[in-house]
């Protein structure tokens, strides 16, 4: 039996890639260009994803740029991304690990970073510095590439990943201040800037009164199109040896609202319970079975969220808009204006309600098809 065409989970492969032609050419062109460039979109829309895509072309086609990709998901602490980006940094710069404990001592002036290698190079490769001496002199850790790379003749393209984790560091005003003053000076160094954290990312950059306003271009991610998910899906099922028809496939993306995660997850179920030919019957079972599993994760959703943000939820089930209006707080209880703005701002920062075109959404589809079901009794294939 083949293997699923379609991942979610995970940044997919090459080959479940899909139809992000343009945000490609032109994320490959900024980096390419010397244009650090910032990546906004909600979580699961593709982003680590895309970045990978690129990088992955740039490595084969330009022996002369060294890119480095970071996720900083766990990383707590200043310290700790210092001697994670130096880390990261000097394994890029050579795919020999002898040059590695070697650039370890000789791009540091002030600083005496201690290297361990182990049985596996790759991947047991250490660096740490003593945190007194690494305070004092972080600048060294910054412009490490810059120094790299201009002694070494190459260039350096760095993606950090969940970027707006650095903001719960102790000290970060002072620590973000340092890191625009080190970055926007270096030449041979192109920054790609990304996270899942949509409301807090678009603070750093897009707010006047941050230190990373206009530190480059700022790319917002779309949605992939409806025409261009259905073609992707059945080419899928082809591809892997069964068949779904055109209007069997517009359901997945119509009932996932185009949500890049959702539409790989529900298509994979719906492959997974096909034998020959997907219909409609595979389709809501697939359904069903993404809904249960989901469901004691959106169980404890709704739980930690006070009556009134449960209340604001249901307003935005409904489709309401205009959430101050009296008619629409006396229908749905919202309290008073100031609730209202208190817990529209709270939901919004939890990463359940997004506003997209001026409209609030779900930022997850299958939270709010179970949301719909549990307090409205709307069937999830209430589309179909």
């Amino acid at each position: 039996m083949k293997d699923s065409p379609f991942i979610y989970g995970t940044t997919v492969s090459v080959q479940s890639f899909t139809n992000r032609e343009t945000e490609t050419q032109k994320l490959k062109s900024n980096l390419l260009n010397g244009i650090n460039t910032t990546l906004i979109s909600p979580r699961r829309w593709g982003k680590s994803s895309l970045v990978e895509k690129v990088i992955a072309d740039i490595n084969k086609k330009e022996p002369k740029i060294k890119t480095v990709l970071i996720d900083l998901f766990a990383v707590g602490s200043e310290a700790e991304f210092l001697e994670h980006y130096a880390r990261e940094v000097i394994k890029a710069s050579s795919s020999k690990w002898q040059e590695w404990m070697n650039s370890g001592k000789d791009f540091f002036s002030k600083l005496i970073p201690k290297l361990s290698i182990g049985i596996d190079p790759a991947n047991d490769f250490n660096l740490s510095f003593d945190w007194d001496e690494l305070k004092k002199n972080s600048d060294e850790v910054l412009n490490l590439p810059e120094i790299i790379a201009k002694k070494k003749g190459v260039k350096f393209i760095i993606c950090l990943d969940e970027f707006q984790n650095l903001s719960s560091f102790n000290g970060y005003l002072i620590f973000e201040k340092k890191l625009r003053a080190c970055w926007q000076r270096q030449k041979s160094v192109t920054y790609c800037l990304f996270g899942s954290k949509r409301h807090m990312m678009t603070e750093i950059f897009n707010n006047s009164s941050k230190p990373f306003y206009r530190f480059g271009d700022i790319m917002l991610l779309p949605k992939i199109e409806t025409k261009k998910w259905i073609t992707f899906i059945c080419k899928s099922f082809e591809g892997a040896g069964k068949h779904i028809d055109e209007k069997t496939a517009e359901y997945i993306p119509m009932l996932m609202k185009n949500h890049s995660w959702y539409v790989q997850q529900l298509a994979h179920y719906t492959w997974n319970y096909t034998q020959k030919r997907a219909t409609k019957t595979e389709l809501i079972t697939a359904l069903n079975e993404l809904i249960n599993a989901n469901s004691p994760l959106y169980q404890k959703e709704v739980e930690y969220i006070s009556s009134t943000q449960l209340n604001f939820l249901k307003a935005v089930a409904k489709n309401e808009t205009r959430f101050t209006s009296v008619a629409v707080m006396q229908k749905h209880l919202l309290g008073t204006p100031r609730n209202v703005l208190k817990n529209k701002i709270i939901l919004i920062n939890n990463d359940i309600i997004h506003d997209i075109d001026g409209k609030f959404e779900f930022v997850d589809p299958a939270f709010e098809l179970w949301f719909k079901w549990i307090y409205f009794k709307e069937p999830y294939n209430v589309l179909m």
